[in-house]
């Protein structure tokens, strides 16, 4: 197995909100979309990553392999876009395999063409978020084309591997009705949708934004109220869906 170069934004070592169980998340640095509501801007170039490589990373992972295990847990990638270093990426999660803990790829599905069939061979679940249903408003609210995700999500299908689906709910962006049905709808028929995390949006990336001299956008959006969230989860349940 070769060791490869990449670039880490941050780690989380006891999460238990990105997979079963507790897990070890490694948020990599990089990322093609420029969504509204990001809560980490910082993640997006490689230069504000720290460098670091697959092996350092694995031995990290190794010291740490017994409790995951224990736990039920196991090792999730994120982002950032994860899929920004597909072959970073991929030594890790062959290398997690290897030790026998499970893995997980957090990903908003754009760059899936990146993940080889190889890669995708060492991943046990993907959390895929679908940040909205409508390719315009997709568009408009990511500044990336929603087509990849949706074929990404297709070909997890084909090859039977587990999605956990997140949905930020945003007001006045990702709360109507008739656009959730629609990607219920979808989530339902793809078959391997296991569970939807429905993820009311929070203002609490902001001050990055403005460290970066970024024009934060949705800075006056309130958080979605208790009848919208309950409209949305109700909405995916409906479909057959299990919703968190």
């Amino acid at each position: 197995m070769q060791d490869v170069t990449g670039y880490i934004h941050s780690i989380e070592t006891a999460g238990t909100l990105d997979g079963p169980g507790v897990r070890r998340v490694l948020f990599l640095q990089g990322c093609p979309l420029r969504c509204l509501y990001c809560h980490n801007p910082d993640s997006r170039e490689f230069r504000c990553g720290r460098q670091t490589s697959s092996f350092e990373q694995l031995r990290d992972i190794a010291r740490n392999r017994n409790f995951l295990l224990k736990s039920g847990g196991g090792i999730t990638l994120s982002g950032g876009e994860p899929l920004s270093q597909p072959e970073f990426v991929k030594s890790i999660l062959k290398g997690c395999k290897q030790m026998g803990l499970h893995t997980a790829l957090d990903t908003s599905g754009y760059t899936g063409w990146r993940a080889d069939d190889e890669l995708l061979s060492y991943t046990d679940l993907v959390l895929l978020d679908i940040k909205h249903i409508e390719p315009d408003s997709y568009k408009k609210l990511t500044g990336v084309e929603l087509q990849p995700t949706l074929d990404f999500a297709r070909r997890l299908a084909v090859k039977g591997i587990p999605i956990w689906l997140r949905y930020v709910l945003v007001p006045g962006y990702t709360d109507n009705a008739e656009q959730i049905k629609k990607l219920a709808t979808l989530a339902a028929e793809l078959g391997n949708v296991q569970r939807v995390d429905i993820l009311p949006f929070h203002n609490m990336g902001g001050y990055k934004w403005e460290e970066l001299g970024l024009d934060y956008k949705l800075k006056d959006t309130p958080e979605p109220d208790k009848i919208s969230i309950d409209m949305a989860q109700n909405t995916f349940r409906e479909a057959g869906l299990t919703v968190y």
